[in-house]
């Protein structure tokens, strides 16, 4: 698992601050973790949840709303009309270099949020909501003693978790637009509803609310001893198990089958290599017959590191077909072998560096192989092994004249 630090624009064109967890695995599909009010991408609930669903093989990209972490902007003139611009821009940063995102998550007002926008997210097909309230206005009761004070002044200060904020009338007019059901019962996607019934901070009322008003296919799932913020890693990791298994229903089977085929693991013939895009930068999945992995460059080079570069992967297969060789040599001769290892690096020498090389270019291509034998063998049968070593079919084609012939796809 990896967290990669990306940036994207808001509707105003302000630089927004998200993590993208990535799994060590093929991706199965992307989520956006949008966090509570006045949180950030960093509050407990997003990084436990966001992790723990990167180690089931989801990329999670969380992020901090305008004005707040380390995203740009001033908070004091955001609403929860910008926050669903903000997932609209989160939406489409992870369709332009990644993949369009299949699940959306959002805790408390973040999961408000997720529920809203799902109507301008044709590509979303299942959402999950945290200890959320059902409509956006249920935010007022967080500062109901300066209602008055925001409505007479135009503005006031509030102090929310500890932290004080800047809350405008215009944050409050905003909210009376978020103040129905009716897109709830026109969601058109999956829902699942964790609640604690403990929650000081948003009824289990509104978990019921929302249950009520959404269609199916939905689901409740309590979690009991919780409280709001999901602040023991235990009850993130909770969620996130159960999450994951319950998201697998619908977008492995539904969502990828019928709306998304180019995501379904292609059939590809005996002897063949498919190699596809996973991103717009250098991370690749890579298919034969009954196999997948994934190639990438390092984070210097601009990549992802989450899996071998190609060079890598080219010394991989040559040490590889080795080790395969000398065993079946080994074997069949019942030589005391009992480990093999090899070892391979490549690079780019001068033709005086490389006394054994025939080339006359400025330049050759060297591959050093340093093979580890252990066993009770004798100085005769490790030389002999050595020589088999360079009979590995690898081998012979990497030295032998190598044609290449490059068509374009009919």
């Amino acid at each position: 698992m990896s967290s990669t630090k990306v940036t994207f624009q808001n509707k105003q064109g302000e630089s927004l601050s998200g993590l993208l967890e990535l799994p060590d695995s093929a991706v199965k599909f992307y989520a956006i973790f949008a966090h509570c009010f006045t949180c950030s991408k960093n509050s407990l609930a997003a990084t436990y949840i966001s992790r723990a669903l990167a180690k089931k093989g989801i990329a999670v990209l969380r992020f901090d709303f305008t004005g707040l972490g380390n995203s740009a902007g001033d908070f004091s003139n955001t609403n929860f009309s910008s926050n669903i611009h903000d997932l609209i821009a989160a939406d489409a940063y992870l369709k332009e270099n990644y993949a369009a995102p299949r699940l959306l998550i959002g805790h408390s007002l973040g999961g408000a949020a997720v529920i809203a926008v799902a109507q301008h997210l044709k590509n979303a097909k299942a959402i999950v909501t945290i200890g959320a309230p059902a409509t956006a206005a249920h935010v007022k009761n967080l500062f109901a003693g300066e209602h008055e004070e925001i409505l007479e002044n135009q503005k006031a200060r509030v102090q929310l978790g500890g932290r004080n904020f800047t809350i405008q009338k215009q944050f409050i007019e905003d909210l009376k637009s978020h103040n129905s059901l009716d897109h709830i019962k026109k969601l058109d996607k999956a829902l699942l509803i964790f609640h604690s019934p403990l929650d000081q901070v948003v009824s289990i009322d509104e978990a019921a609310r929302i249950y009520t008003a959404a269609r199916h296919p939905k689901s409740f799932i309590s979690l009991d001893q919780a409280d709001h913020l999901l602040s023991h890693d235990a009850d993130a990791h909770y969620v996130a198990s159960i999450l994951s298994v319950w998201a697998s229903r619908y977008l492995n089977e539904h969502d990828i089958q019928d709306d998304n085929p180019e995501s379904l693991t292609p059939a590809v013939k005996e002897g063949t290599v498919l190699v596809k895009e996973r991103n717009k930068k250098f991370t690749r999945e890579i298919f034969t017959e009954h196999h997948q992995l994934v190639s990438d460059e390092p984070e210097k080079m601009g990549g992802a590191d989450l899996g071998p570069n190609p060079y890598e992967l080219l010394l991989a297969a040559l040490g590889g077909c080795t080790s395969m060789t000398l065993r079946m040599y080994a074997n069949h001769k019942k030589m005391n072998l009992q480990n093999i290892e090899v070892e391979l690096s490549h690079s780019r020498v001068h033709v005086e560096d490389c006394a054994s090389c025939d080339e006359q270019e400025a330049l050759v291509d060297k591959i050093i192989r340093v093979i580890k034998l252990t066993g009770q063998l004798d100085d005769v049968q490790r030389k002999r092994l050595l020589d088999i070593a360079n009979k590995c079919p690898v081998h012979k084609t990497l030295e032998n004249q190598i044609v290449i012939e490059t068509k374009q796809f009919e």
